[in-house]
């Protein structure tokens, strides 16, 4: 019997084509692989903030989320695992990736297995994994995968250094990773609807009619 999965993915990539859009595409596909091969379907979902930018930010002022925001939001927060792929910015995330998860529930993610990934101009950035996006999901309570992944410009035509593994190598190490957080997640099998009230308003002691 073939096991299903759920997983999101979410890319802040500002530009058409986008690089941040093209790692995310990589992770996908190479978790999706692998969890094939372990006898795992993976049914992924995968979303470039930059459609929905207007969205969350009439979200950050209203308060509210537009129905297409709302369905971008449960289908993450109800996914078996995440991955979030931001572009550097001023050596951290980019507003837009911070904004989509300012106005996610700061439970909804609780557990939740998540792949980071970053791109960036220069190979000095890398560590923006390790002081913004990781310290970002751990706020969250989610579960982040000790690997994760960030593409420099040259990493897309071969690293120059022999001595370090090649970007397909940490895609491969990463997607691994996850594939098998995935195979013990079933977070999809427990929805959970974001929106939903964590106490009633029912008046248990009520007033006097008198």
């Amino acid at each position: 019997m073939t096991t299903t999965r759920k997983l999101a993915v979410v890319a802040a990539g500002v530009g058409a084509p986008s690089s941040t859009r093209l790692l995310a595409d990589r992770l996908t596909q190479a978790t999706v692989a692998i969890a094939k091969e372990n006898g795992i379907e993976v049914e992924a979902s995968i979303f470039e903030l930059r459609d929905t930018a207007k969205d969350v930010t009439n979200n950050l002022i209203t308060g509210f989320p537009t129905p297409k925001l709302a369905s971008v939001i449960e289908t993450v927060a109800n996914a078996d695992g995440l991955i979030a792929v931001t572009p550097v910015f001023n050596a951290s995330f980019n507003g837009l990736f911070k904004s989509f998860f300012d106005v996610i529930d700061p439970s909804a993610l609780s557990g939740q297995p998540v792949l980071i990934g970053a791109t960036g101009g220069s190979p000095r950035h890398s560590l923006v994994l390790e002081y913004a996006l990781r310290p970002l999901f751990a706020y969250l309570h989610a579960d982040v995968l000790t690997t994760g992944v960030y593409a420099a410009t040259e990493d897309w035509a071969g690293s120059s250094d022999d001595s370090l593994p090649s970007l397909p190598d940490r895609i491969d190490r990463a997607a691994r990773s996850l594939a098998r957080a995935l195979e013990t997640s079933d977070r999809s099998q427990h929805i959970k609807d974001p929106w939903e009230l964590d106490s009633s308003f029912n008046v248990t002691g009520g007033f006097s009619a008198e």
